[in-house]
């Protein structure tokens, strides 16, 4: 367990009688095939080995509850996974031909003799070699997280690196490029920044801030539910951050708290855009995409969503910030599509009338009917945008290149990646992929040492 600080009054409630309330039912079984989500810092694994199972077998079980050391129960998500699509990549699926594994760990996260992009941007480009590799701080369906220092400075910076072979093997480069180019479009102080994106031959590299408090899922159920004075500061920087992309005509639809990383003074940072998509006001989305748990109806019955859905999203998560786990759970995949479609909320008494209010009503209202609840009344929001509401619990971070709110299995491990596959197509689907960021936003989330 990470020990943290806290200033001022505890705002932290302990989860009393955790184990009574959350059952403990482990799974045999789960599909590792629908895992999309490439966070900072996944969760622990189950203690049973897992195995992968076809979702359309009558065996197919989403993992409910798992069993920790501290807090004695721990509830588990299910993974983000997209759905059937009506897109067909142009480029065959890969062969996998020709594979390669080197004893260097810098050219064990790529291949150095590709050329990097012209971005277009001033002739600006980065390649591999102008970063030094530190540390593995996760990893994703398609490949790893690494803690990277800028070659020639004392910049630190997150590199999500992704294998093109599994990318193509899903079919999802169009979700690939998507997320690069979504995060090109954003700069607000809530999210996570992408600095510099580039490819080689067998992979797709993305640069972004490091942001070291841990996420907020480590955080939840590591010190208990958190009160409401804490989750409202962390709701409403959330709800800003959502604010931010639906003005600029984008739905995350993935918002869960595995990608709401806090940061060294504590701000919950947005990450995690592998399923968000552009928007315009007079169209509906088909996709089935999201996290099941935190699905809003629209989505499971498949009729088109919009960016209600975010916000039912985000009534969720304000739900299990509060109470310790989301509204509706238990059972397989199936049972919890039925909870989210036919069964009413259930609020604790001990929540305030406003927080009940604002939580039932949160999937049908806009995101100034939202800033302006009664719950929110005591935050001036633009204070909060420029950061000067500071929350109280504050993680602990001990400088820039502390990684102690990493999971330990990722942190020790060596800097060894898998080999991948040799990409045989006709044409690049990733081209136009490099980005510089052209104007740095100073950066206000990592203190120094």
């Amino acid at each position: 367990m990470v020990s943290s600080t806290l200033n001022g009054t505890n705002l932290l409630k302990p989860f009393k009688n955790q184990a009574s309330l959350l059952s403990v039912e482990t799974p045999d079984v789960f599909s590792i095939d629908l895992d999309f989500s490439d966070v900072f810092g996944p969760a622990p694994p189950p203690p049973a080995p897992l195995h992968s199972i076809s979702e359309d077998s009558s065996d197919f079980v989403v993992p409910t509850e798992l069993a920790y050391d501290e807090p004695a129960v721990i509830y588990s998500r299910s993974h983000s996974f997209v759905g059937p699509t009506n897109y067909v990549s142009p480029v065959p699926i890969l062969s996998k031909l020709r594979l390669h594994e080197k004893e260097d760990p810098l050219d064990l996260v790529g291949e150095l003799d590709d050329e990097a992009e012209d971005d277009g941007n001033s002739g600006k480009t980065v390649r591999l070699e102008d970063f030094e590799l530190l540390k593995l701080v996760g990893q994703g369906a398609f490949g790893k997280v690494y803690q990277v220092r800028k070659i020639g400075s004392s910049e630190i910076f997150a590199m999500k690196v992704m294998r093109k072979d599994k990318i193509m093997e899903k079919n999802h480069a169009e979700y690939m490029k998507a997320e690069r180019d979504i995060l090109t479009k954003i700069d607000h102080p809530f999210i996570v920044q992408l600095r510099y994106s580039f490819q080689t031959k067998y992979r797709l590299y993305l640069v972004l801030d490091f942001v070291n408090g841990g996420h907020l899922f480590f955080q939840l159920y590591h010190q208990g539910l958190f009160r409401e004075d804490l989750a409202r500061i962390y709701a409403a920087e959330i709800i800003s951050a959502v604010c931010h992309l639906h003005a600029h005509g984008i739905m995350h639809r993935d918002l869960k708290p595995e990608n709401i990383l806090l940061d060294a003074e504590g701000h919950a940072m947005l990450t995690d855009f592998g399923l968000a998509k552009e928007f315009d006001e007079k169209t509906r989305s088909n996709s089935m995409c999201g996290t099941m748990e935190y699905m809003a109806p629209e989505i499971i019955l498949g009729k088109g969503h919009d960016k209600a859905a975010d916000w039912w999203s985000v009534g969720i998560l304000l739900y299990e910030m509060l109470t310790g786990k989301p509204p509706y759970v238990g059972g397989n995949r199936h049972k919890i599509q039925q909870k989210i479609l036919k069964d009413k909320i259930k609020l604790p008494a001990f929540l305030s009338s406003e927080a009940h209010s604002l939580i039932k009503g949160l999937g049908e209202r806009s995101g100034d009917e939202i800033k302006g609840h009664k719950w929110f009344k005591s935050i001036n929001w633009k204070k909060l945008d420029a950061r000067e509401i500071k929350p109280s619990f504050l993680p602990q971070v001990e400088g820039k290149l502390c990684i102690a709110n990493f999971d330990e299995r990722w942190t020790k491990t060596p800097l060894v990646d898998s080999p991948a596959a040799s990409p045989k197509c006709g044409e690049n689907p990733f081209k136009g992929f490099s980005y510089v960021k052209p104007s740095v936003r100073p950066k206000r989330h990592i203190r120094g040492p």
